[in-house]
Formats: structure tokens, C-alpha cells, sequence
């Protein structure tokens, strides 16, 4: 590469990384000198970022601390005087809609506690109803889309205008590595069903341990979604709420510049072309899975009929275990992923047993 090419490059990486969103800030607002600290150092290196911090904080069990409560508002006025930035804070109520509307706050976020619960989503929607202010609407604890979407139309039936998602993941039986199963499936099909909607991943609440960020932060940025939300405390070792998951200002620049901004497309004439000859090939290998997947399901539509007339249950444990444990060590042989495998054969057999069931109840 040329240096006239490698600058050129340069150029348009520093382009991408202008069109994300940014949202950084403590888990909480725990007292003036934090959250003017926090903001400060935080404008320095991102004056376009929006500043977060939460007045009020839903804990799972009590006599924990519950948030500074209305001062805090007071003290977000004071970043938006000295710093210049954006301010948010969460509202899971109507009290605390009017209180952050009386005190100009500039964005407002519905938790995920609260998305989870549609009642609580419409008391704050028509709290809101006639006001121009944005609105972020985190996912629900729960994988479940539909709440999600849920709390979006509740928002837009009362003319809210500025809806933002954020994906802060999931909580799951097993969410592995992370504190919320990230599952993005689900911020993808929202990306699919409602495209207009920007969605910011909060790498924060994902990860739980800012050894992961760096990675979250990439596939977020990977999927093309429209900002990264991080909660950044002076120093996290004494915070009062999620301690854990966040990370100093010297710390969060270090991860903003560890990232690559990709371009979203471009219109090189041979990227072009060899894209959509292997997006055809892609396509050409989906009509064979379907058909192979068809015919799969004529064979065990067959096998329900034979189990029928013998009069023999559906499921026999030692021959599917024997077909999971095959194809997971034939799959993992030719590259395909444990999760991968585990996952198309899971619902190949969910399939199957609905076939079978089917039958047997005809």
C-alpha cells in the first residue's frame, strides 16, 4: 500500500468511527466530584459523546445503594454548563419523567427491568406523550423481541419521535463467559424488522469484566450497529453500583483506539462483482440445504407413520444421543462450531419430534 493509499484509508476509518455514537459515563451518580470528574475527563477525548449516569438504580435485593435520587440531577446540569455534553439518565416512573423533564434533561433511558413490563412502559409513554425529548429503550432481562419492540411502539404511539435501542444483553440459565448472554440474534432480527432504529450495544452490562469489551465492542461494531454505550467511573474500585463492569477515562481511550471502524459498503466496481458471484454461490447452497431439509422431513413424517401403526413413542434418547455426538465430532472435524452444530441439530429435532407428534394425533 501506498502512502498516499494508507493515509486515504486512514481518512475514511477516522470518517467511520465520526458517525458512532457514543455513550459513556458511570454506572451511578455518586456524588458531584465524581460525576464532574467523570464528564471532564470523558470531553476531553469525546466532546460528541453522550453523558450517562443513573439517578435512580433498580437493585435486585434491598439495602444496597439505590441511587443519589434528585440532587443528581442537579449534578448532570452542571456537566451540561461545563462540559457541553448530552445528558441521560434512566426513568422507570412517572415522578421520575417530570423531574428529569423539569430539569432538562437532554435524553431519557427505559432500563431493562423496566422494558420487561408493559405496564410500567406505558405509565412513562404517556408521561412522555406531546414531549420532543429522545427516548433510549434498553431490551428486556428476558430474550424476548417482542417485549422489546413492545416498549418502541408504546413510545412512537404517543409521538415520541427519537427512539434509540440498546442491547445490553440477556439474562440466561448459562450465559457463559459473559454477565448477560449477548444472544445476537435478537438485536439483528430488531435491526431486520425495524432498520430505522439505531441500536448502541452496552458492552458494559454484556461483559461484566472490561477483559471482555474489547471484543464485544468489535462484533457490535462488525454488525454494523450505531454506537457503543460503556459505563467509565474515576476510579470503578470504589464504585457504589457494578464496580466490576466499569472502566477509568485512561482505560476507555485505550479500548476506543483498539477498535476498527469498518466502512459499511463501498463502491469498488470489483468488490462489487466478486461479492455478489459468492453472494450466488451462497444462494445456490441454501436451495440445497432447504431441499435436503424437505426431504429430511418426508423421511421423518415416514418414520411417524411406522411408529404409529407399531404403536412406539417418538423419541428414543440412545439414538439421538448417538446422532449428536457423531455430528458434533464429524461437524467440528470440517470447521463447523460446537454452537453451530449443537444448534441446527437441536432444531432439526425439534422438528422432527413436532412432525411425529403431529402424526401420532391424527
Amino acid at each position: 500500500m501506498s502512502l498516499e493509499e494508507f493515509k486515504a484509508s486512514a481518512l475514511k476509518n477516522e470518517a467511520k468511527q465520526d458517525t458512532v455514537s457514543y455513550i459513556f459515563g458511570p454506572c451511578s451518580a455518586e456524588s458531584r466530584d465524581q460525576v464532574l470528574s467523570a464528564a471532564k475527563d470523558i470531553s476531553v477525548s469525546f466532546p460528541n459523546a453522550i453523558f450517562r449516569a443513573g439517578i435512580w438504580k433498580p437493585r435486585t435485593r434491598p439495602n444496597n445503594f439505590e441511587g443519589i435520587g434528585e440532587i443528581g440531577l442537579s449534578w448532570l446540569n452542571e456537566v451540561q454548563r461545563e462540559s457541553g455534553l448530552r445528558v441521560a439518565t434512566e426513568v422507570a416512573n412517572t415522578k421520575h419523567v417530570e423531574l428529569c423533564l423539569k430539569a432538562g434533561i437532554d435524553i431519557l433511558w427505559i432500563g431493562a427491568r423496566t422494558t420487561v413490563n408493559p405496564f410500567y412502559v406505558q405509565e412513562i409513554a404517556e408521561a412522555l406523550k406531546g414531549c420532543a425529548i429522545p427516548v433510549y429503550v434498553k431490551n428486556p432481562v428476558s430474550p424476548d423481541l417482542s417485549l422489546w419492540l413492545g416498549a418502541i411502539e408504546r413510545l412512537e404511539n404517543v409521538g415520541i419521535k427519537e427512539i434509540v435501542a440498546i442491547h445490553r444483553g440477556f439474562q440466561v440459565y448459562d450465559p457463559g463467559p459473559y454477565r448477560n448472554a449477548p444472544q445476537w440474534d435478537i438485536p439483528i432480527e430488531l435491526m431486520a424488522v425495524r432498520p430505522e432504529i439505531p441500536i448502541i450495544c452496552d458492552i458494559s452490562h454484556i461483559g461484566g469484566n472490561p477483559s471482555l469489551f474489547q471484543a464485544i465492542a468489535q462484533k457490535a461494531l462488525d454488525l454494523n450497529m450505531s454506537g457503543l454505550h460503556i459505563e467509565v467511573h474515576p476510579d470503578p474500585s470504589t464504585a457504589l453500583s457494578d464496580a466490576k463492569q466499569q472502566i477509568t477515562p485512561e482505560g476507555l481511550n485505550a479500548l476506543i483506539r483498539s477498535l476498527h471502524f469498518r466502512r459499511e459498503n463501498i463502491n469498488d466496481p470489483n468488490y462489487l462483482n466478486v461479492l455478489q458471484k459468492l453472494r450466488n454461490e451462497v444462494d445456490d447452497a441454501d436451495e440445497i440445504l432447504i431441499r435436503a431439509f424437505v426431504k429430511r422431513m418426508q423421511i421423518i413424517k415416514r418414520i411417524g407413520i411406522l411408529k404409529k401403526e407399531n404403536d412406539v413413542t417418538i423419541l428414543q434418547v440412545e439414538r439421538w444421543k448417538t446422532i449428536v455426538d457423531h455430528y458434533l465430532s464429524e461437524g467440528q472435524k470440517l470447521g463447523l462450531s460446537e454452537g453451530f452444530l449443537k444448534g441446527i441439530l437441536s432444531f432439526m429435532h425439534d422438528e422432527s419430534m413436532r412432525n411425529q407428534h403431529d402424526i401420532m394425533n391424527q
